[in-house]
């Protein structure tokens, strides 16, 4: 993101880095929801100790170098049939999915071969992070109870994975990365951000460093700006194209999945 103009430099020279974006929503004329973007970006890069680096994003997950020791390969079980049907489904190779399988089973503190949400929860990035419950919840949209299996952890993870031109993007195009942003901000999953779960994200990302007043304020222009049919709500589409000048395929990449 570009700081153009000495009143947006000022305000990051002067106030606090969550303060300082806050402010910009509110003096700048860039459209508010890139900017809220930009900060949910920004919030969980911090909670995963890489700030201002969107492409930490869920680094948090991801396994460190020391987990790439021959010793700790001796623990996959995965059998050959099995890592080609998740490569097949992710999209990741068998040396990707045996380092993540690695960190799978790290998680898995009791090997039910499933994750809770508080074994995700455990992970002091996320358990830090003001966003931690989102993130958590993205893990399970589509299961049916309160466990994940393995495939399920790569399935998500896989929207991570960088772009690369003149290759398929079968799991990691830029509708599913927005769809994943989209669904951070939709609370009750019905498809729709309504003011008050905007309002809601934006409190769980400032906390007190900003007035109710300006966060109503932020929450009431985005609606404004973004809502074409006049539902005062803003839908998937409305969402894409509020960011379709937003350079996503990056910011919504882990390099570590390339």
């Amino acid at each position: 993101m570009h700081v153009v103009g000495s009143l947006n430099t000022y305000l990051l020279q002067c106030c606090s880095p969550t303060q300082g974006l806050i402010l910009m929503m509110l003096a700048c004329k860039w459209p508010l929801l890139c900017f809220s973007f930009f900060l949910l970006l920004y919030i969980v890069s911090c909670a995963c100790g890489c700030a201002g680096t969107a492409q930490s994003y869920l680094i948090c997950l991801m396994p460190q170098v020391s987990t790439f020791k021959m010793g700790n390969r001796n623990s996959v079980t995965l059998q050959p049939e099995e890592v080609e049907r998740m490569q097949n489904e992710t999209g990741f190779s068998p040396s990707q999915i045996e380092r993540l399988y690695s960190r799978f089973t790290t998680l898995d503190k009791f090997g039910n071969g499933t994750l809770s949400r508080e074994d995700l929860l455990r992970i002091p990035e996320l358990a830090i992070n003001p966003l931690g419950d989102r993130i958590v919840h993205a893990f399970f949209r589509d299961s049916e109870d309160e466990a994940i299996n393995f495939l399920q952890f790569l399935k998500t993870l896989a929207i991570f994975r960088p772009i690369r031109k003149n290759r398929e993007m079968r799991f990691n195009s830029r509708d599913q990365k927005l769809q994943f942003a989209f669904r951070m901000y939709d609370l009750d999953g019905d498809d729709l951000i309504s003011r008050e779960e905007l309002l809601c994200v934006l409190h769980m990302m400032v906390g007190a460093n900003i007035s109710d007043e300006q966060l109503a304020s932020i929450a009431d222009r985005t609606i404004r700006e973004v809502d074409q049919d006049n539902d005062d709500a803003i839908s998937f589409t409305e969402f894409s194209e509020a960011l379709k000048r937003t350079e996503v395929e990056g910011k919504m990449s882990i390099r570590y999945l390339n």
